[in-house]
């Protein structure tokens, strides 16, 4: 199974090093010196991690046969793909890798079907469930405890208990309006409102240390 690791960035320097915008958990495993990538586009490839390192908070590597920043330029925008065995899991039994995730029926605490699993978005905080529901629109579910508290692979399900608003904003909505006490408490309540609409952000940041780890 080939799973996208990375993203090549600008050149840096004049001896062939570039950025790169990683896309795995495991970088020094997926990226490491000696491994061999497939490209999009596949002309670009396949190339050789001949050495890396961490400048500025990006990590930069350097392929085999790219000598120059020419060479590096010319690679630029490139997705950098490894061949994964679709068995294979990472050693820490609470992470998982985006293969494993992707197809899931997502369902809450009762067993009502919420959608589908489509995408984990990796983001410097923490990772995001892209939730394809029935209707084709689409939710972005927190990948933390609080917020998913169970993923069960033998059922091919992830097990969700979202905060009002986060799947459903006409439950914000209703939430809102019981937060409305008449003319003096309305100002409260419209605040009431506008925090359960923005209840994932607000969670996000809240669990943002508590996130688990999928790849």
């Amino acid at each position: 199974m080939q799973l996208v690791v990375g993203k090549i960035g600008r050149a840096h320097g004049i001896k062939g090093d570039v950025s790169v915008e990683v896309r795995t958990d495991e970088p020094e495993l997926r990226l490491g010196p000696g491994a061999v990538l497939f490209t999009d586009p596949a002309s670009a490839g396949p190339l050789t991690v001949e050495s890396g390192k961490v400048h500025s908070g990006r990590l930069l590597l350097r392929f085999a046969g790219v000598k120059d920043r020419n060479a590096a330029e010319e690679l630029r925008g490139t997705i950098l793909i490894a061949e994964v065995d679709p068995e294979e899991r990472p050693d820490d039994p609470e992470e998982y890798y985006d293969h494993q995730l992707i197809g899931l029926d997502v369902v809450l605490l009762d067993g009502t079907l919420v959608g589908e699993l489509t995408e984990v978005v990796h983001l410097p905080y923490q990772d995001l469930l892209t939730v394809r529901k029935p209707d084709g629109t689409e939710a972005l579910v927190p990948f933390v405890t609080r917020i998913v508290p169970t993923i069960d692979l033998e059922n091919q399900r992830a097990v969700i208990d979202p905060p009002v608003g986060l799947i459903d904003l006409g439950q914000a909505e209703v939430a809102a309006g019981d937060g409305a006490g008449g003319d003096a408490a309305a100002g409260d309540g419209a605040g009431d409102g506008a925090e359960a609409e923005a209840g994932a952000g607000d969670d996000a940041a809240a669990d943002a240390g508590d996130a688990e780890e999928s790849r």
